[in-house]
């Protein structure tokens, strides 16, 4: 398999054999990073990693991994950078393109790393997008086979706002890899038709299968695993928590909910989650709508079906892989 000089903007743009590869070799760097076994396969090389968006794990996975591989970063915050203000996306994308070998960009439109890939000569990682988040499906996906032994088969059921990044990417993935995916969620917040459409085009040759539904038992019944996200995204303005917390609070995850999956049933959450007051926002909830606990409670969070830190571990693991198999793999990697 070689993916050398690949862009990754979406899962929509690889096989489920391209996926289950880049999946093997995030494997396999994981078990070389615990066993102490050096890959400075890019020694010498550097990457840029626009965020126009903050993040804490997708910006230490990006510079971890870079570090692992041999790589140096330059980090380029939401003022540091003129990406669309002062110069233009094709400009930026050919100026960095000239002095780094990768190009992250994590932040609005698809359309602008999307641009930015149909520009820039260097392999462009898509970091999170209003619309697609393909590097945390990835970390999912390890997750998920690495607690189950598998993926086809599995079903994940989402529960809360389904229309953007996480429940759009989430779908694809699970259609790809032969997974069951379920919406559970108020009709308002399905995925875009086309999508589910598209999905349901891919499921059929996969084996997988795609329910959208309003009904908490019916969508989380013989679930394997249980996914949620914040209620409110990144940029959104104040105003839509009244109207998110009055229509997802039904979808949240608690211990009914839980209860109605399987039994071995996991719980994953792609982070940060406000399940407990112990951050300015979850006190400010608190105040204002007088709820401690939002998309998922505290009793589901900590308890052992949660495995929301290894997930999180595992994004340095993949996007290592990704940088690693779009850059190029050694053929004779130790």
């Amino acid at each position: 398999m070689d993916l050398k000089g690949r862009d990754f903007l979406k899962l929509l743009d690889f096989t489920p054999e391209e996926i289950t590869y880049m999946l093997d070799l995030a494997a396999d760097l994981k078990e070389k990073k615990k066993k102490g076994i050096l890959t400075e396969w890019h020694k010498g090389k550097n990457v840029a990693l626009i965020f126009e968006k903050t993040s804490t794990r997708t910006r230490c996975a990006f510079e971890v991994a870079a570090h692992d591989l041999g790589m140096g970063t330059t980090y380029l915050d939401p003022s540091g950078s003129q990406i669309g203000k002062k110069e233009s996306i094709a400009d930026t994308a050919r100026v960095l393109g000239g002095m780094f070998e990768g190009i992250e960009y994590r932040g609005f439109g698809q359309d602008i790393v999307d641009e930015l890939a149909g520009y820039a000569p260097v392999p462009v990682w898509n970091g999170l997008t209003n619309e697609f988040h393909p590097t945390q499906m990835l970390a999912d996906l390890l997750t998920i086979r690495e607690h189950f032994g598998r993926l086809e088969g599995i079903k994940l059921t989402y529960m809360g706002d389904a229309r953007y990044n996480m429940g759009n990417s989430l779908m694809v993935a699970c259609a790809k890899m032969g997974m069951h995916f379920a919406a559970c969620t108020s009709k308002k917040y399905f995925p875009d038709s086309s999508l589910v459409e598209e999905c349901g085009k891919i499921a059929a040759q996969t084996g997988a299968s795609i329910l959208l539904t309003e009904d908490v038992e019916e969508g989380t019944r013989d679930a394997d695993v249980v996914y949620t996200d914040v209620w409110v995204s990144m940029g959104e303005p104040d105003e839509v928590w009244e109207e998110r917390i009055r229509e997802l609070s039904p979808y949240q995850v608690n211990a009914a909910a839980m209860a109605n999956a399987k039994p071995e049933a996991v719980f994953m959450h792609c982070l940060p989650a406000f399940h407990d007051l112990k951050t300015k926002i979850g006190k400010e909830i608190k105040e204002k709508f007088g709820i401690g606990e939002m998309e998922v409670t505290d009793e589901v969070f900590e308890s052992e079906a949660s495995i929301v830190f290894e997930e999180a571990e595992n994004r340095m693991h993949t996007i290592k892989a990704v940088m690693a198999a779009t850059l190029g793999v050694p053929k004779e990697r130790e």
